[in-house]
């Protein structure tokens, strides 16, 4: 599904209005229509009300008026509060206000806190309220009035249909902005927004609802798909071919490097995850002293035992690592590899040399997390999979600063790094060097436990090694790591399931996105 952030919406409504010449009455009239029947259909039960709708100054509460409108002659119920006083509504939504104050009805104005706070206890007996107050344009902290509506509409404790945006979200990076409307749903329109398929928005928006407002079809295709979230469709849309007529040579060959005394576990989730996924042969490369572990655990996965200094990569192994690499797909490197100094030099000597795409993950990530910069001279592509902490290692930034604004930490660092970032977490973002960021809608909560990552890293380079781009490897990966979590949480419950019982549930994920298909 196609996002756009909140500068792409308002520069797409100006060129409707300035370059297409269509009124900016007519897109507000297609919204407030098009959310009053998703309304009235959704809460049919609580009609005729009282329904109150919460309007702001700006086209948002237009939006409202309009809806106001609709939902009045469909036999609600419906009073409005105004957050501003009446001279300050302009514009289409004045004249959109002016049909309401001429068809009768019940609107109030609350241009400050006091007015506010002496109207507010007369709409109580609401069960229903839909929250026009902002939408896509709020970019700054909400203060004032603002604020205790917002407050006060949450206290209600009745559901919430928010026109656009829940007010205090920002639409760009879903942050909360002070404070925000809990929402039972959100009705955006031409397009989702970027924020609102991102946290912490996700837990503000409820149910999400897109609205067709008439917008160009040509005017729409210029925007491109520069931010898409990854959902059941788009990933349909990225599974590579799988032709019947192939061997295990058609599907690519991945090179996993990985394992250290203890952490063999790690190395023989990914590389049996890559199996899982579709790819043809894996070899795992290992320290000598756990080659043998390793191999009982991973019948199908070839071994190769590398020079071991005290069950970690001894600095002579590099020699090993190019030879193993030259008939290889991808290479995949960093679970469980320890961050001993021969597992510095090999990370760095893997990410300086090797001619094939690589995925970085976990102690691989660490290895070089104070000198990342080396991966934007590489010529074939990469992949890196940081958890929040690592991503901090790597930019200097805090872990709240990146969860703050994950897509624009994620966007601006795989540029810098000419690297996929596809940075971990619920609703994972994957950011390519050429400005497009995917957010994946896949997953669970019980995926926070250990080795999920070593699973997700085997998953996309066997995606790689089937001949995908990197991004596209990361993106399908992402998501169907997560479905299968998914698929976990239906069988075992929200927690208790562990990454082997989602590598597992790897075949059938896909299976599902081809029978979705026919």
């Amino acid at each position: 599904m196609k996002l756009l952030s909140a500068q792409q919406m308002q520069d797409m409504d100006r060129c409707a209005i300035g370059e297409y010449g269509m009124p900016g009455i007519v897109l507000m009239e297609n919204a407030g229509r098009g959310a009053a029947a998703i309304i009235a259909d959704r809460y049919s039960a609580l009609r005729p009300g009282p329904v109150l709708i919460v309007v702001g100054k700006g086209n948002n509460g237009g939006d409202g008026f309009v809806i106001a409108r609709h939902l009045t002659n469909r036999g609600w119920n419906v009073r409005l509060l105004v957050l501003a006083q009446r001279e300050q509504i302009g514009g289409d939504a004045a004249a959109n206000l002016c049909i309401l104050e001429h068809n009768g009805d019940d609107i109030a104005y609350a241009p400050d806190s006091a007015s506010f706070k002496h109207l507010w206890p007369g709409y109580n007996n609401s069960v229903l309220v839909v929250d026009a107050i902002f939408g896509n344009g709020l970019n700054s902290e909400i203060r004032g009035h603002y604020r205790d509506a917002v407050l006060a509409i949450n206290a209600l404790g009745v559901p919430v249909a928010a026109v656009d945006m829940p007010s205090g979200i920002d639409a760009t990076s879903g942050a909360v902005l002070g404070a925000a409307v809990q929402a039972d749903c959100s009705i955006s329109f031409a397009c989702a927004k970027v924020g609102q398929v991102s946290y912490p928005a996700c837990d503000f928006g409820g149910e999400l609802f897109v609205v067709d407002i008439g917008m160009p079809a040509r005017l729409q295709a210029q925007v491109g798909e520069r931010y898409m979230l990854v959902d059941e469709e788009q990933a349909r849309v990225l599974l590579p071919p799988r032709p019947a007529s192939g061997h295990k040579g058609t599907f690519g060959h991945t090179l996993v490097v990985a394992g250290s005394s203890g952490k063999s576990g790690a190395a023989r989730l990914c590389a049996t995850a890559a199996l899982r996924s579709g790819c043809g042969l894996v070899t795992l490369a290992l320290p000598q002293s756990q080659q043998q572990v390793a191999a009982v655990g991973t019948a199908e996965v070839m071994t190769i035992a590398c020079v071991d200094e005290n069950g970690a990569f001894g600095a002579d192994c590099v020699n090993q690592i190019e030879q193993a690499w030259r008939d290889k797909n991808v290479l995949a490197l960093g679970p469980g590899l320890g961050q001993e100094s021969g597992a510095r030099r090999l990370v760095e000597f893997v990410v300086a040399a090797c001619p094939v795409p690589l995925v970085l993950d976990a102690d691989a990530l660490n290895c070089i997390s104070a000198n990342a910069t080396i991966l934007a001279g590489r010529a074939s592509g990469t992949v890196i999979t940081p958890h929040p902490g690592e991503m901090a290692r790597i930019t200097g930034l805090t872990t709240e600063e990146i969860q703050r604004n994950r897509v624009a930490v994620a966007a601006q660092w795989a540029e810098k790094l000419n690297s996929v970032v596809l940075l971990k977490g619920a609703r994972t973002v994957i950011a390519a060097p050429d400005d497009r960021v995917w957010i994946n809608s896949s997953g669970a909560s019980g995926m926070a436990s250990a080795g999920m990552g070593d699973v997700l890293t085997g998953v996309i380079a066997a995606l790689v090694a089937q001949g995908m781009e990197p991004f596209a490897a990361a993106a399908l990966g992402a998501y169907l790591h997560g479905r299968a979590a998914e698929l976990c949480a239906q069988e075992f419950g929200s927690v208790g399931y562990l990454a082997g019982d989602v590598m597992e549930r790897l075949g059938q994920a896909r299976q599902q996105l081809i029978d979705g298909g026919i």
